[in-house]
């Protein structure tokens, strides 16, 4: 499953929690609101759950690419240096994305 799913995933749940919640406060059934309560919360945890996957994954990717971008310009291979300076800004941009 993809970071982007399960932050889908999370966002459902924490909706369906609030939802929940809402109608239980509406109603007065103090046992459906805590239950949307708990829900939403666990929506919440797997969002930043997944946002936090998708920070590590960046970091990982900006980390190769910065390696490839200093071995390319070490042996002078314009391609590989390249190459790795676009790793490296795609996973600068992952890492942002995941904030």
């Amino acid at each position: 499953m993809s970071i982007e799913s399960k932050r889908g995933e999370g966002a459902a749940e924490e909706l369906g929690g609030t939802i929940k919640k809402v109608a239980g406060k509406v109603l007065g059934n103090e046992q459906m609101e805590a239950e949307g309560r708990a829900k939403e919360a666990a929506g919440e945890t797997k969002q930043e759950a997944a946002k936090a996957a998708g920070r590590t994954e960046g970091k990982i990717e900006e980390l190769a690419g910065a390696v490839k971008n200093r071995i390319g310009q070490v042996i002078d291979n314009e391609q590989m240096a390249a190459e790795g300076k676009a790793k490296e800004i795609k996973g600068e941009a992952k890492q942002k994305a995941n904030e």
